[in-house]
């Protein structure tokens, strides 16, 4: 052809081109483009990955993705393969459609539709048939794209329209389903089939028909190298990986988060998250494996967060999705419920700012007289003297109601929701000292945030879901209460039993929590990077009985705690303001204050944890420093109205009535007060120690029918008793009369008795 008719074809050409255009713009207005779009949903983890999808209206996988969020390599082999001309043609490639046009007539048959991607995205928002007609409609739409929209915009409906086989729609979807990974991720070979999988889509599925997909992907691999638009080296490369694609079985990673997410936003198309994928997989199947050991009905639900920022890394919200009678759509981690004894350390941690307490302070676990509120240990029974670290390790009711109603109910609550730890039910609007055992409700997902402040320099920090979320953080301890309190927490699981070589060494602090009635069993974590809960129970809020935080609970965390690498990790850094210093019970005053008194005052030496260098006397109600005169002579004791020899003061350290049954004969306060002179009368006068008399220590009885009785009595002490069976309050009785204690259970009993002034006695007992 000659020069002057190659031009005649162009301008040929151009007029028709610009007729169409003409065309194409008068029928616009009534013949509208298709452009509403209709996504799926899909959740990602931190890195992209799938962790579950949602279908969209029509049960097609699409999500949504732009060009630049593809890779080089796919969007190279698209354009190079597909329609070289893109960025050049005005929606038509004249000479491509002459050349398809020649080759049709020539066998007799359509082999080539010389479509551009323009007129592929034409035909996927409008499908016609294949027919001069069709084809016509086809070419108009093409025009009528490129009058309104952006290359990119084009591109950007083709990869998102795109067929790749069944119900996937758009390479996002493809990429997602055949590889597990998102599009920007694929490898050369990976992008290459899916660039030519549009063509064919049911004949050359690579989970079908591997065979046909490899010849279909070399193919495409070739004609880069044909056209010198990738070196001869990089194809060789991408020709050598087999074709190999997932099981296209759906995800189903974080289902309870996902459908939180998606109800949050449901016209969004992709949702980020920051869960770590390889994380969450492995606590999801631990979760499956240890609820198989579960009752019929109860659950589990496990939250990790990352101390650092917040963001949450495992979101697992029941023990199986899938799992009915496990109620496994229920999301735990959102659900309120009783904290059980979770909220002990924040008072503790409270306490230890304030300067109530130390760690090694003297408490109380011992019966509770003239007082409404008699809660029983866990365990049952009482311990007498304990430690603050011991009475929050071993999660002691008693003392933790003492410390409480020396801090304030009202105060404490009102600390916490400023802390940011969320607080529902009727024990929040009036709080009392029940809360401290769980008379409030709360989250999985707020005592996480609420713990981390314990590795944290006392700032607890809000989980964060997603990476657009802003850290949010609460001052909720000082740094210094913080660090002892997670000190107290932190050893193995029989952490009274090691040595402190090893507690040294320990990287976690936990503490567990069980709810009234065995409805809640808790276990939080906090280590330096992470923060992990674990909630067992059953959704429905029905009773499991053998539930418990250490038995049930516990064993989960340290599992979990284990698979994410923690015993790795190094334990928390000390304060500079925090310091070990030497005290002493029962006054609970540092030991060099009381190592060169007189009277053995100091009876038991700890070493405690103590903040700024303040070492707070031991709290309780009555007085536990006594200082008394004594006749020079004699050594009795004398008071200045009834005696006029030569006398001397002396100061005692006491312990605190209630516990006198729990100590050596020696430290009680008949064996630590010398003697009352006769001449002095009222201190003569003064009260016997009570003393159970219905049965002996260590007492073995025998019920036959099961109907036991005993008639409970004591003598000495003053005004009325009051009985307790295990932590369990019995009743009371007169000085002079007795309880009867009807139908008592076989098993091991720790029967105890307290009068109106504190005094004390207890004694053991087994029913066979």
């Amino acid at each position: 052809m000659t020069v002057r008719g190659i031009l005649t074809v162009y301008a040929g050409t151009a007029l028709l081109l610009a007729v169409l255009l003409l065309v194409s713009g008068s029928l616009d207005h009534r013949y509208p483009l298709p452009l509403e779009e209709d996504f799926s949903s899909v959740v990602t983890d931190v890195a992209g990955q799938p962790l579950r999808s949602f279908t969209n209206a029509s049960e097609q996988w699409r999500y949504p993705i732009t060009d630049n969020q593809l890779g080089d390599n796919y969007k190279a082999l698209l354009i190079g393969y597909e329609d070289r001309w893109f960025y050049r043609h005005p929606g038509v490639n004249p000479l491509a459609m002459l050349r398809a046009g020649w080759q049709n007539v020539s066998a007799g048959r359509v082999i080539s539709g010389g479509s551009t991607l323009t007129m592929q995205v034409a035909r996927l928002l409008d499908p016609h048939e294949r027919s001069l007609s069709g084809k016509l409609k086809q070419v108009l739409r093409a025009f009528q794209l490129e009058w309104h929209l952006s290359k990119t915009e084009i591109l950007n409906l083709y990869i998102n329209r795109a067929p790749f086989g069944g119900t996937l729609s758009g390479v996002q979807a493809a990429s997602y389903s055949y590889f597990g990974k998102p599009a920007n991720a694929l490898s050369d070979a990976q992008a290459a089939l899916l660039a030519v999988l549009p063509q064919a889509p049911s004949r050359w599925r690579p989970d079908r028909y591997p065979q046909a997909a490899r010849q279909a992907r070399d193919k495409v691999l070739r004609r880069m190298a044909e056209l010198q638009l990738w070196p001869q080296a990089r194809v060789e490369d991408a020709l050598t990986e087999p074709v190999v694609s997932l099981n296209r079985k759906a995800v189903r990673l974080a289902p309870l988060l996902a459908r939180r997410l998606r109800s949050e936003c449901p016209e969004c198309g992709q949702i980020q998250t920051l869960i770590r994928r390889d994380l969450q997989q492995g606590v999801e199947a631990v979760l499956r494996q240890q609820s198989r050991r579960f009752p019929e009905g109860v659950s589990a639900a496990v939250l990790v967060m990352d101390n650092r920022d917040g963001a949450v890394q495992v979101y697992a919200g029941s023990a199986d999705f899938l799992n009915s009678d496990r109620f496994g759509h229920v999301d735990m981690v959102q659900a309120v419920r009783s904290p059980g004894s979770t909220l002990k350390p924040f008072l503790f941690g409270m306490a230890l700012e304030d300067g109530l307490i130390h760690s090694q302070s003297l408490l109380s676990d011992a019966p509770r007289y003239r007082q409404a509120y008699r809660p029983a240990n866990f365990s049952g029974g009482f311990n007498g003297p304990v430690s603050a670290t011991e009475a929050l390790q071993r999660s002691l009711n008693i003392p933790a109601v003492q410390l409480l109603e020396a801090f304030g109910a009202e105060r404490f609550a009102s600390r916490l929701r400023n802390g940011g730890l969320q607080l529902s039910g009727p024990g929040a609007r009036q709080p009392n000292v029940a809360m401290i055992l769980g008379g409030v409700g709360t989250t999985l997902e707020s005592l996480v945030g609420s713990y981390s402040a314990l590795a944290r320099q006392g700032n607890a920090i809000r989980p964060r879901l997603q990476p657009e979320t802003p850290q949010q953080t609460r001052y909720l301890l000082s740094p210094g209460a913080a660090w002892v309190t997670w000190k107290m927490l932190a050893g193995p699981l029989k952490r009274l039993q090691r040595s402190q070589q090893f507690h040294n060494r320990w990287p976690l602090a936990w503490k567990t929590g069980t709810s009234y009635g065995f409805r809640e069993a808790w276990a939080i974590g906090v280590s330096q990077q992470r923060t992990i809960g674990v909630w067992v129970g059953r959704p429905d809020g029905s009773a499991a009985p053998g539930l418990s935080g250490r038995s049930s609970a516990a064993p989960l965390l340290f599992k979990i705690h284990r698979l994410l690498g923690g015993s790795k990790e190094a334990p928390l850094p000390m304060p500079d303001n925090v310091t070990q210093e030497a005290i002493c019970w029962p006054a609970g005053s540092a030991a060099d204050a009381l190592l060169n008194q007189q009277n053995n005052n100091c009876m038991r030496q700890q070493q405690a944890w103590v903040i700024d260098g303040q070492v707070p006397r031991t709290l309780h109600s009555e007085a536990l420093q006594q200082t008394v005169w004594l006749d020079r002579a004699t050594g009795l004791r004398v008071e200045p109205a009834c005696s006029d020899a030569a006398m001397q003061q002396q100061r005692y350290s006491l312990w605190p009535r209630p516990l006198e049954p729990w100590l050596l004969p020696q430290w009680r306060r008949a064996g630590r007060l010398p003697a009352a002179s006769s001449a002095c009368r009222y201190l003569t006068g003064e009260q016997q120690a009570i003393r159970i008399t219905s049965l002996p220590d260590a007492a073995q009885l025998l019920s036959r029918s099961g109907q036991l009785r005993l008639d409970l009595q004591a003598q000495g002490g003053s005004g009325n008793r009051f009985w307790y069976d295990n932590g369990r309050y019995l009743g009371r009785s007169s000085a002079g009369g007795k309880l009867v204690y009807k139908d008592i259970p076989r098993g091991k009993h720790q029967l105890s008795v307290v009068d109106e002034q504190g005094n004390a006695d207890r004694l053991s007992f087994v029913v066979r």
